[in-house]
């Protein structure tokens, strides 16, 4: 007879318990929810579905923090003074420059700005791709065959590529030795002129006739700049066939007075000398004068120091004697009798 009949009351039938009972997580779920179902498929409803969400939570986290510290290294370079990180170029600069701290700033923020922009894309791309390949392997995929098919793709977008990746490496090799920067006056084979922009792709040049050149940093073999550090100024000057000793006394006063003009003294690091002699023609001697000065100073020290040496020769009339002599040239020695081996008669 049933409990029913009896009039006794039903005993309650157990909810079935799930097979995942024992986990942690399962067992949990099914003494909260008393759900089979739920229970079973708290894995896939629950567990997966949070950590995929914290896998993204911490890849947004770790980016931001990231993001962070280069933004902060990157203002902390184009603010401060000659960074650590600029070493090559402070060791470039003569300490008899003018303010040698405040040489560049344009150039060191274009050059902090775009390594940290490159810095910026790396660590975006290497958290989420870690990030991404988390999240596979919640969702149960085989990482294997997918690592190697990225692997296939990668070399194959390298070799498709491969003009831009070199732009991109040559570009920031560049920007890490410190080659060039805004302002440099460089010579890049064809294209000579100031540079107006740096990028890891493209250098912008623009030359003496206002011509803006666009070269690509990969096809930049060589490079010879002319605005770091020094710069040398050498002039050469005929004294025709006036006595050496004199000429050389009247340039080193012209010389020294450059040394002493206050509006160029700033500009030379070591004052002009006169070092000689330096060629024999069929016009004379030539004496060359050399002045080392800022790569921002060598244009007008090489213009007044021209013009002086010039004036000092012409007021000490030597100029007179090399226009007498191109205009009434030395006769040419009359040549040789092949029988007596002397020279005809003049």
């Amino acid at each position: 007879m049933t409990a029913a009949v009896l009039g006794m009351p039903a005993a309650e039938t157990p909810d079935p318990k799930p097979s995942c009972v024992d986990d942690p997580v399962c067992g949990q779920i099914w003494r909260w929810t008393r759900s089979e179902w739920f229970a079973e498929g708290s894995n896939y409803l629950v567990v997966k579905p949070l950590t995929i969400l914290l896998i993204l939570l911490l890849a947004f986290l770790l980016r931001y923090l990231l993001h962070r510290t280069i933004n902060r290294l990157v203002r902390s370079t184009s603010e401060s003074k000659i960074p650590a990180v600029l070493k090559p170029l402070r060791e470039r600069i003569p300490t008899a420059a003018p303010d040698p701290e405040a040489i560049y700033p344009e150039r060191r923020r274009q050059r902090a700005e775009a390594i940290g922009s490159v810095l910026r894309s790396m660590t975006t791309a290497v958290v989420f791709a870690i990030a991404a390949l988390q999240i596979l392997s919640e969702l149960s995929f085989n990482l294997a065959p997918l690592l190697a098919s990225a692997g296939i793709a990668g070399v194959a977008l390298g070799f498709g590529a491969q003009t831009l990746v070199k732009d991109l490496i040559a570009g920031l090799f560049m920007l890490l030795e410190d080659q060039y920067g805004v302002g440099d006056v460089v010579d890049l084979g064809e294209a000579t002129g100031v540079v107006e922009s740096v990028g890891l792709r493209i250098t912008t040049v623009r030359d003496a006739r206002g011509v803006v050149w666009y070269i690509r940093n990969g096809e930049i073999i060589r490079v010879g700049n002319k605005s770091q550090g020094w710069a040398m100024v050498i002039v050469d000057m005929p004294i025709g066939f006036a006595r050496t000793e004199e000429a050389t006394a009247v340039l080193k006063t012209a010389a020294a007075s450059v040394a002493v003009d206050p509006e160029l003294a700033p500009e030379l690091v070591e004052p002009p000398e006169v070092v000689g002699v330096e060629q024999i023609t069929v016009d004379g001697a030539v004496i060359r004068t050399v002045a080392k000065t800022t790569a921002e100073g060598q244009l007008p020290v090489s213009r007044e120091l021209r013009r002086r040496l010039a004036e000092a020769l012409e007021n000490s009339g030597i100029t007179a004697g090399i226009a007498a002599t191109r205009m009434f040239p030395r006769p040419a020695a009359p040549p040789e009798d092949p029988g007596t081996g002397q020279g005809g008669p003049t």
